[in-house]
């Protein structure tokens, strides 16, 4: 198989079988190819012959060129999953893999290119370029491989003479660097109010687009929800006798969100007059509507939210990320229970959550540096 055939099944199987969204899909599938582009300039064309070493490689060269260390982790993940997913594949039908080359160790030892030993210990690979071999003789302050052993590394095949290679899991141990710890960006009680006071005057004047505007972003606050998860509402998700609305978040998973009574009447405002202005034959159930009246799409929200907060003092993000943060923030600074809010914003761990309770100290710290009389 080669690799872009087993890109392909690999992005299948994470919209069939994983049910990751669409954007976590794009975003792996533009790290695969990457790798497929930087694997191809290096003579592999093969899922076994990515070897630890070449995963390596393709992340000090991403490196090298000054990819965020954000990014590096996520090509990282990318590169793990699909690396796991291949050596699943492979062992359930281990024929539809070629066999991999032989080589012998300088011990007089054969083995396949790279080949794992049962300690978990391997054998490099053949064909290192003089990119790779410059890569390790300056290594990056930090390790993809989590060992400080080049030579312990995973290979991408293994199989004796007369069977069909099995893909291992070469990057098990492929490691990323850890990405910078920043706080998000939190809006304060009164500019938020002041977002909204700006929105609610516009909508006064009767444009449509206006009226969707300030429901858009008086839901986003709200609720706490994802641009992802605003874009795809239907009318029917929303509940406007009980203030819920039902969203779908990553990896599917459906959730019910509480909203309060000026995102209610924001809502039935749009619903009442301003969708049906923009409401064509083809719209569907989309809750918001663009000016086509086609599905609002999730970057004409983020200039929506670009745009307003560009006009608010602060630095940092200004995308609707960033009203998902304020309103986590602004609910532990009036007490709510932290379960409570992983449970709102949907965050698999609590970990995750947590992020917001160092927001609410930093916040905190600062009200005692500027009231305090000894701070």
């Amino acid at each position: 198989m080669k690799l872009g055939p087993a890109i392909d099944d690999y992005e299948r199987h994470l919209r069939v079988e994983r049910g990751y969204s669409p954007q976590t899909i794009r975003a792996y599938r533009a790290d695969l190819t990457a790798l497929a582009a930087f694997a191809a300039e290096r003579g592999v064309d093969s899922p076994s012959g990515l070897t630890l070493d070449l995963y390596r490689d393709w992340l000090w060269d991403g490196s090298q060129r000054g990819l965020a260390k954000s990014t590096l982790a996520r090509r990282s993940a990318s590169a793990r999953g699909f690396s796991a997913w291949l050596a699943r594949t492979s062992e359930s039908s281990p024929s539809s893999h070629a066999a991999a080359p032989r080589e012998v160790s300088s011990s007089g030892e054969t083995s396949s290119s790279g080949e794992t030993s049962s300690s978990g210990e391997t054998s490099s690979s053949r064909g290192v370029s003089s990119d790779q071999s410059s890569s390790r003789d300056n290594p990056p302050s930090w390790d993809p491989s989590g060992s400080s052993d080049p030579s312990a590394a995973p290979s991408g095949a293994r199989g004796g003479e007369g069977q069909a290679a099995v893909v291992v899991d070469a990057a098990a141990r492929l490691r990323a660097p850890k990405a910078d710890k920043t706080l998000p960006r939190v809006i304060t009680r009164d500019q938020m109010d002041g977002i909204l006071a700006g929105l609610a005057a516009r909508a006064d004047e009767g444009d449509p687009g206006s009226v969707r505007d300030l429901a858009v972003v008086e839901l986003l606050y709200a609720a706490g929800i994802r641009v992802s998860e605003l874009t795809g509402l239907d009318v029917d998700d929303v509940d406007l006798d009980r203030l819920t609305v039902r969203v779908v978040g990553k990896g599917s998973k459906e959730r019910v969100v509480p909203f309060g009574v000026p995102a209610l009447h924001a809502v039935q405002r749009w619903l009442s007059g301003g969708r049906p202005r923009f409401a064509v034959a083809g719209s569907g159930p989309a809750l918001f509507l663009g000016s086509r009246g086609r599905r609002m799409g999730s970057r004409a929200v983020y200039e929506l939210v670009a745009g307003l907060l560009a006009e608010v003092p602060g630095g940092g993000p200004s995308g609707p990320h960033a009203l998902r943060h304020t309103a986590a923030t602004h609910l532990l600074d009036g007490g709510a229970d932290l379960r409570a809010v992983q449970e709102l914003l949907g965050h698999a761990s609590l970990g995750t959550t947590q992020i917001y309770t160092h927001v609410s100290s930093e916040r905190l710290k600062e009200a005692y540096r500027l009231a305090h009389p000894r701070a």
